[in-house]
């Protein structure tokens, strides 16, 4: 029997909303929209929350809002999706790839300070895999003028240090993607603590339309990046399941680190875990080790799905011309991320973990 990746744990009472929806002839931009941007709000601690079509879309529109383009920079992780370097580029702002520490896989903060430069507008650090980046050494590493965006896509119901990771920078992005802790199949969305910046969000996925004394206008045009009601519904029960959501990912993390100890131990893996203070969102649980290639192909023709953790992005011909980032090159050929979603067993964890030795 295959051991999944991912399993999104959906069910009757999803189906429930979603078959509401459809009998009320209101499938987009409808009454769930606004429901399940409340829900995203106040799960994130801010004001307000836009519901887009998708994470990568959350990060588009979080680089528009703010006006970046030619010219700009932003420094940008080069471990991480491609997604966060690629929506910088889509403004012709430059991404700025820094490399990562090889151990949290997040950014390497002195290697932010050394990268900024008359011409940097913003960070956008990600917490990748749900792992909180340390917000105040971040903010300290660069001017107050530096705007600090967060692609927290992994992370929602992460904490730095108590606080609610989406709710820490100026604007934070997430994805609702399947193999995320809360889904609408695909989704997004943006938080932000700024009614102007949130103004403009709601503005630009929708074409850039705006209406002033009846008339509209598009003063700036813009895409199409709505999310319908029918997702929406999917993800309101979704985000107020989020507690009990984010304990079976926690759950099935500490069964791994439980029986991954003795590896970490001999210095054979390292095994992911949050900062002290921090409540890690566990996106994913992924791991390093030497043979990761050999394990990545042995263990998927024996039926256990895991995958790479992420990408180089300055290995990607795009953005090879930043040259090399070697913590974030050694992750690339390090990280594998094992099966993570709550139907797991403790002979599902056995059998991954059993295998994963094999190759140390």
């Amino acid at each position: 029997m295959t051991i999944r990746l991912g399993w999104p744990d959906v069910g009757a009472e999803e189906a429930a909303a979603v078959a509401e929806v459809l009998a009320s002839g209101q499938l987009t931009m409808g009454p769930k929209v606004a429901e399940f941007e409340a829900e995203i709000a106040a799960a994130c601690g801010v004001p307000h929350a836009v519901a887009v079509a998708n994470g990568t879309a959350a990060l588009h529109l979080a680089a528009m809002a703010l006006e970046l383009g030619p010219g700009d920079e932003v420094i940008v992780p080069a471990y991480t999706f491609p997604a966060t370097a690629n929506a910088v580029a889509l403004t012709g702002a430059t991404p700025v790839l820094v490399d990562v520490d090889p151990v949290t896989m997040n950014v390497d903060i002195d290697a932010v300070y050394r990268a900024v430069s008359p011409r940097t507008k913003a960070v956008l650090a990600v917490h990748l895999f749900g792992n909180p980046v340390d917000w105040d050494t971040l903010a300290s590493a660069v001017a107050p003028e530096v705007l600090l965006l967060e692609d927290a896509a992994g992370a929602l119901g992460a904490k730095w240090q108590g606080m609610p990771c989406g709710g820490l920078g100026v604007l934070g992005c997430l994805s609702f993607h399947p193999r995320k802790t809360v889904t609408t199949g695909e989704g997004g969305a943006v938080t932000t603590h700024s009614e102007e910046l949130d103004a403009a969000l709601r503005r630009l996925r929708h074409h850039g339309i705006e209406v002033r004394d009846g008339v509209a206008d598009i003063p700036r045009p813009s895409t199409n990046y709505r999310l319908s009601d029918i997702q929406c519904a999917i993800g309101i029960p979704q985000m107020r399941r989020l507690p009990e959501l984010l304990a079976m990912r926690a759950r099935v993390a500490a069964g791994y680190s439980e029986r991954l100890a003795g590896l970490e131990a001999a210095g054979k893996v390292v095994v992911p875990r949050a900062a002290e203070g921090d409540e890690h969102g566990w996106q994913a649980y992924v791991i390093q080790l030497e043979n990761r290639d050999e394990a990545l192909t042995t263990l998927r023709a024996e039926g256990i799905e895991v995958q790479i953790g992420t990408y180089a992005v300055n290995l990607l011909s795009a953005y090879r011309d930043q040259g090399s980032r070697p913590g974030a090159e050694l992750v690339f050929r390090r990280a594998l991320a094992l099966p993570l979603h709550s139907h797991l067993t403790d002979d599902d964890l056995d059998q991954v973990v059993a295998g994963v030795a094999r190759f140390v």
